[in-house]
């Protein structure tokens, strides 16, 4: 009796022992000694108060929390304006009462990231990217839980499927599935695609962009924060570049950036639709006398067929570039396939401003492009 009456003190005594209740606010909340500080209470009531309103998200809350924050940094020093429309955080009770609006459990994950913020307002540009071609505009906003609960629907195609995202231009959506039906896993999150070929109108494709909310949250955050997306005139393009896909020609470097587009996109009939974006720009270090203009184009387009189409025409979307030292040209255009996936190359020819008869060709390195991972409907199957 006298070794468990010491074991037990000692054992209150270590539970008390407010340094080891630092590192588990450090881990699982992420305070601060600043935070702390703040607060004026001991790590350990820090703790608790916090496990008592956050403890169901212990296995979620560092991550997104750091995604967040990572995220509003990022964001704060390159498009401040996006930073204020994101929504403050919401109550349990809040999202109790969606899940008994809708009739559905929201994933912890989820519920998680809401707590933190709930989305953003209905603004231009989206938090969760942009794409503009020259006849076509989209930018995704995350939607609000109220508004997401709005949308919830349970037509044929849809059935269980909350929307996480919208655009206020092209009416795009990204889906959570909330539940195993109609050929989905539970939790995953993907892009509608009609079947245009199905008498059912029920027949709906799905373009998969996520597993659960919590990879699909935290993996468009570490694109945004390590500049794999780029950000123009303070919106984030969805352009992926490939490392590999530079090419150099003398003083001339061109790179090539895609995004597949799943609004111009179907699966049945195949259309596979791509944008690209190719940057030109000639070394600082070059001589004045190397400026040169863009006269043509020459392309080389393969499907995964192994089928050739070459393409050769003046300029590149109606411009004639100059190019000089240190100077930068980018342009967009886009293309189509009836396979889901292909690759470009080519090279454009050049003249030079300062011997008007000297002409060169400059490599346009290949670069491929790929149609994410899609399910065929079970209506049409």
């Amino acid at each position: 009796i006298y070794s468990c009456c010491y074991l037990s003190r000692r054992l209150n005594q270590l539970s008390s022992h407010d340094p080891l209740w630092k590192r588990h606010c450090k881990k699982y909340w992420l305070i601060s000694e600043e935070e702390k500080s703040q607060r004026n209470q001991s790590w350990k009531t820090i703790f608790i108060s916090t496990y008592s309103d956050l403890g169901r998200y212990i296995r979620y809350y560092a991550t997104l929390k750091k995604a967040w924050d990572d995220l509003e940094k990022y964001l704060g020093q390159r498009c401040p304006r996006m930073i204020g429309s994101l929504k403050e955080s919401v109550r349990e009770e809040d999202l109790d009462a969606v899940e008994a609006q809708i009739g559905c459990k929201l994933p912890d994950d989820y519920r998680c990231s809401f707590r933190i913020h709930n989305g953003q307002k209905l603004v231009v540009p989206g938090l969760m990217g942009s794409m503009a071609l020259s006849n076509h505009y989209r930018s995704e906003d995350l939607l609000d839980i109220d508004t997401a609960a709005g949308g919830f629907q349970q037509r044929l195609g849809l059935k269980q499927c909350l929307p996480l995202t919208f655009c206020i231009h092209t009416g795009l959506s990204q889906y959570m599935a909330l539940e195993s039906v109609e050929g989905r896993n539970k939790y995953e999150i993907f892009y509608q695609c009609p079947d245009q070929m199905a008498c059912n109108p029920s027949a709906i494709d799905m373009f998969i962009t996520g597993t659960s909310y919590l990879e699909w949250f935290t993996s468009y955050v570490n694109k945004v924060v390590t500049g794999g997306y780029p950000i123009i005139r303070d919106q984030i393009f969805r352009y992926v570049h490939d490392k590999e896909c530079v090419a150099t020609t003398g003083d001339i470097t061109v790179s090539v950036s895609t995004s597949f587009l799943p609004e111009l996109s179907s699966v049945h009939p195949p259309h596979y639709f791509f944008t690209y974006r190719i940057r030109i720009e000639m070394s600082k270090d070059a001589l004045p006398e190397k400026a040169c203009q863009l006269d043509s184009r020459y392309w080389r387009i393969t499907n995964a067929k192994g089928d050739v189409e070459e393409v050769q025409g003046p300029g590149v979307v109606g411009e004639f570039p100059i190019i000089s030292p240190g100077r930068v040209y980018e342009y967009t255009s886009c293309t189509t396939f009836s396979t889901t996936s292909g690759y470009m190359e080519g090279y454009y020819t050049f003249h030079c401003l300062y011997y008007k008869d000297k002409f060169f060709n400059v490599t346009i390195p290949r670069f491929h492009m790929v149609c994410p991972t899609f399910k065929v409907s079970t209506a049409r199957m």
